[in-house]
């Protein structure tokens, strides 16, 4: 399968069509994708998705996808890599990076089009015209500090829909939906994803929940916390340019050589031989 690369932090590529000239592919970035106009099905991971005007996909690196299209399509596509925030603050107890994080390495797929509040589509798509603007007066000694504010409120939006959709009435409390949103929004405090808190956020017996998540997910809480964090540290390994010793620190390892024998036990390379082999 085709990956596509990113040569700069930061792109935006708008175009019509009225058929899909790429064959399924994957990135080495994330992309928000916009449906200006238009209808049709859009394939992502082998899942099928009805599209049309207004909706807002988001893909991350290694999703692989595909269009077809039914009638002319005015697409916006925003490319950006890990790079792109380079510049912001690293802190896990920071809001805004703890959104974001969430909100790039939790799988959306299985829903489609994040965004369904119209009134959250109308402002999505007025700070994307006026980040079309500025994109075109790049020149502008501006641009990047306009470009940056416009992201993080474009990325706020889809962050609010996503976690409201699993967060309203197509999750309750008592659902094992809910305590995977919760692990995923909280994988980089371990303290918060031990089987006796997680036992008292959700009101479980310890042994309870760890039964109960069993049952409907097929591995132990213990076995899916694991390999949800393994699958990010890939991803920060892959696609980043934090060091080994910053990814370890990220997910609250405070022994690099445990961080490093646990990834090995997981996928039979060490942190730097995953790196350099991809």
């Amino acid at each position: 399968m085709k990956r596509y690369v990113l040569h700069t932090p930061f792109n935006i590529y708008h175009f019509e069509s009225k058929k899909w000239m790429h064959a399924i592919h994957k990135h080495t970035y994330f992309e928000i994708i916009f449906i200006i106009k238009g209808d049709g099905i859009h394939n992502i991971n082998g899942n099928t998705f009805q599209y049309a005007e207004g909706d807002v996909f988001l893909l991350g690196p290694e999703d692989y996808h595909d269009f077809e299209i039914n009638t002319l399509t005015e697409f916006c596509f925003i490319r950006f890599n890990e790079s792109f925030f380079k510049n912001e603050t690293q802190e896990k107890d920071n809001m805004w990076y703890q959104v974001r994080q969430t909100l790039l390495y939790t799988s959306s797929q299985s829903r489609g089009s994040i965004v369904q509040n119209k009134q959250d589509k109308q402002k999505l798509n007025h700070l994307l015209t006026v980040l079309e603007e500025e994109y075109e007066n790049q020149q502008n000694q501006y641009f990047e500090i306009m470009r940056d504010s416009l992201m993080r409120s474009m990325m706020i939006i889809l962050a609010r829909n996503l976690f409201g959709q699993t967060s309203n009435n197509t999750i309750n409390k008592d659902s094992v939906e809910a305590i995977l949103l919760y692990i995923k929004q909280h994988i980089y405090k371990p303290n918060e994803l031990n089987i006796e808190h997680l036992a008292n956020v959700f009101n479980y017996a310890p042994d309870y929940i760890s039964i109960f998540f069993k049952k409907h997910t097929g591995e132990s809480l213990k076995q899916y916390i694991t390999k949800h964090k393994i699958k990010l540290i890939e991803a920060r390994l892959l696609y980043s340019q934090m060091t080994v010793s910053e990814i370890a620190d990220e997910f609250g390892y405070t022994d690099e050589s445990h961080f490093c024998k646990q990834f090995k036990k997981f996928t039979g390379s060490t942190p730097t031989a995953f790196r350099k082999k991809d």
